[in-house]
């Protein structure tokens, strides 16, 4: 590209996505402008990038102000305001401010917004970024008692990390955190609820930044718009303590098999006629709390708010205009195996997209950082491509569905199918657990390995990625392949 001569590549959204997209157009065109079009002051970067196996990433996410990642890049300009139309005919994008912005390329990173219970209750908030983080904090200062509805990754992080405040956690399965584990790997977490938690031994190395509150963007649009999901480990480090000194440091109370029914007010609560229920071991004596929640179980709860972590929806809104995008059964924009949406030049990545090819046998999509990292870095290589006009095979990432994270101070690695997705009742389990160190589950159909759950120090992620991907028959092992005693490594490095 030389001068004006042709539009630049344009990347709507400052989140995990959008930033390594960007980033990897600038490794692959050092010189051609690129422009990143966010709605926050602050910018998602991947930091500390380490490759734990061939497909297994492990990374922190650090905030970064816009002007501060724009100065890394010379090429790079940052426009803070967001996108109210796509033109694809004349291939520009309109913003709130009024800006046209023509691009060659264009990759959609809008990410996602939360499902929110009640979305007109000032006593109901969801957490999906930065700035609902530090709403919640604010509320949770004053707080004696608080109830997580969700059963997700946020809600598992949240219950383990508040402190000083009840926590009623409202799940509508019969065991905790079933988005990644079933009730086995579970149970091994229980006792993580009812102890308190072990001292960080670890600094926090990651900046933490606060959004100017004059901000040269329009406001109105701007705080409609949700900032960049929250990485990993985004909890450490921040105060989430309520206002409680009397009760044990944490004090969870899980109501299984259960959904909110209805949000009272202290006036509709008294008119009801019900009765309060009482939660085992708790020393909070209250005539009226702010909330009152009426549970599909019959039982209410008093609190002081909801925390609403049940889902997510693509955040689609600013592209169902003009341009005609293909919409999957999810809310996601479908991408095909090089990240293409239907109309020419326009893609999109991370969890604002859906994936719409034929997946490989192991992997699957999940809307996570890590493959919002994985999704926007193959955007970027797909865009400069098909520019060139060349062809690039999939990425290997999506071979293996790989995460790696860390629930209740433990590290957690998932692989494969680690719940035996798609596999129905064919598939048999293996298991070794050492409590309150280490929980090993793999998923074997017909003799292979089809996932793994790895939950505490097992070291064998790279091994059990390896019989995943290569399908090797494992019937002469039995129960052996997970004998503490034997160094399976030996048998398949």
């Amino acid at each position: 590209m030389s001068g004006e001569s042709k539009a630049s590549f344009v990347v709507v959204g400052g989140g995990i996505a959008g930033v390594t997209c960007v980033e990897t157009l600038v490794q692959l065109n050092p010189d051609d402008p690129i422009t990143l079009i966010t709605a926050s002051e602050l910018i998602k970067a991947v930091t500390n990038l380490q490759r734990v196996t061939r497909t297994l990433e492990s990374f922190d996410v650090e905030e970064k102000p816009c002007s501060e990642f724009a100065s890394l890049f010379p090429n790079v300009k940052i426009i803070q305001s967001s996108v109210l139309e796509v033109d694809s005919e004349n291939k520009h994008v309109v913003l709130a401010d009024s800006q046209v912005i023509p691009y060659e390329k264009l990759c959609i990173c809008t990410g996602a917004r939360p499902k929110l219970i009640a979305t007109d209750n000032p006593y109901v908030l969801g957490i999906r970024d930065t700035e609902s983080v530090k709403v919640f904090q604010r509320k949770l200062q004053h707080a004696r008692r608080v109830m997580v509805v969700g059963n997700g990754g946020i809600a598992t992080e949240l219950v383990y990390e508040i402190e000083g405040c009840e926590v009623i956690w409202a799940i509508k399965d019969d065991s905790i955190s079933s988005t990644f584990f079933d009730p086995g790997a579970a149970h091994f977490f229980l006792t993580s609820l009812e102890s308190d938690k072990p001292k960080q031994k670890v600094p926090v190395k990651r900046t933490k930044y606060t959004a100017d509150s004059e901000s040269k963007a329009d406001s109105s649009v701007v705080k409609s718009m949700p900032g960049g999901a929250l990485g990993p480990d985004w909890s450490i480090g921040l105060d989430m303590k309520g206002v409680t000194q009397t009760c044990k440091p944490h004090h969870v109370h899980v109501e299984y098999k259960c959904e909110i029914h209805k949000i009272l007010t202290p006036e509709e609560f008294k008119d009801s006629g019900k009765a309060e229920e009482k939660i085992e071991d708790s020393h909070q004596v209250k005539d009226s709390w702010p909330v009152y929640v009426l549970l599909t179980n019959g039982k209410i709860f008093g609190c002081d708010f909801v925390v609403s972590a049940t889902g997510v929806t693509p955040n689609t809104e600013p592209f169902q205009g003009k341009a005609k995008f293909n919409i999957g059964d999810d809310g996601g924009i479908l991408v095909d195996d090089h990240m293409r949406t239907n109309l020419p030049h326009i893609y999109a990545a991370g969890d604002v997209c859906t994936a719409s090819w034929e997946y490989a046998q192991q992997w699957f999509q999940m809307r996570l950082w890590s493959q919002a990292r994985q999704m926007g870095f193959y955007a970027a290589k797909c865009m400069q491509a098909d520019r060139e006009g060349e062809e690039i095979p999939q990425d290997f990432c999506f071979e293996l569905f790989a995460h790696v994270t860390k629930f209740f101070g433990y590290k957690v690695v998932l692989l494969g199918k680690y719940n035996g997705q798609g596999l129905g009742k064919n598939y048999e389990i293996l298991l070794r657990l050492t409590k309150g160190e280490e929980f090993v589950k793999v998923v074997l159909h017909d003799n292979r390995m089809y996932g793994a759950i790895l939950i505490g120090d097992t070291d064998l992620e790279e091994t059990f990625e390896n019989l995943i991907l290569n399908q090797m028959d494992l019937s002469i092992y039995g129960e052996d392949l997970l004998n503490p005693n034997i160094d399976i490594e030996d048998y398949f490095d």
